[in-house]
Formats: structure tokens, sequence, C-alpha cells
């Protein structure tokens, strides 16, 4: 039993009780995209004509490796919010609402760790 009203309990929360969340989450990765896709972009146009050893061997790199990992995981993460949102906004069957927002986050999560393995094995040269 709570002795808050139903007016205090709503304050601040929004229709959904967490948009603002998403929101937020969906601009601050928006923004940490926009120097790791400029990186991204700079180190595979020197890349290119290189071959496959370069590309290893860049990758080898920790500084490399762990701005993919960052650059990789960030996407996915922006484009997996992105989705939700959208989902959430456009598809209003329940049951159809609930299978597509599942699918989004497993895929999410199965490339997050494919590329974590990916990019941990060329780095280790396991």
């Amino acid at each position: 039993m709570s002795l808050r009203s139903p007016l205090s309990k709503a304050v601040g929360l929004g229709s959904a009780k967490h948009g603002f969340s998403h929101w937020w989450w969906q601009r601050v990765t928006a923004i940490a995209l926009i120097p790791l896709s400029i990186w991204f972009m700079v180190s595979v146009l020197s890349l290119l004509g290189g071959g496959y050893l370069a590309a290893v061997s860049w990758l080898q790199s920790p500084l490399n490796a762990t701005l993919m990992l960052l650059f990789v995981l960030t996407a996915l993460y922006h484009a997996q919010t992105g989705l939700q949102v959208v989902i959430e906004d456009y598809v209003h069957t329940k049951w159809l609402n609930l299978v597509m927002l599942i699918g989004v986050k497993f895929l999410a999560a199965a490339m997050a760790v494919m590329s974590v393995i990916a990019v941990l094995k060329i780095s280790v040269g396991a």
C-alpha cells in the first residue's frame, strides 16, 4: 500500500516510463559514432590496396582493435535502440510486436558476440 497519489507516481515518468532513456541513449550513441565513424572511414581508406595481411596486421594493434570493438558495439546498440522505437511505434499487433522486439534484441546480441570473437581472434592471432 502506498500513500503517494497517482499523480505523484506518474510525474516525470512519461507515457511508457522509459521513453526518455531510449531517446537519451540514441543521442549519446549517435554522438559517439561521429568520431568512431570518421576513424573507421580513414582507417579503411588507408588500408585500400594493402590486402588481407595488411588488414590483419592493422587489427592486431591494441588501439585499432579497441576502437573497432567500440565502433561495432556502439553501432549495434544504436541500431537496436532505433529499431526498437520504430517497432514500438508502428507495429500494433501485440504478438508481432513482441516477436520483432525479441528478434531484434537477439540478432543484435548475436552480432555483438560474433564481432567480439572475430576481433579478438584476429588481434590475439589465435
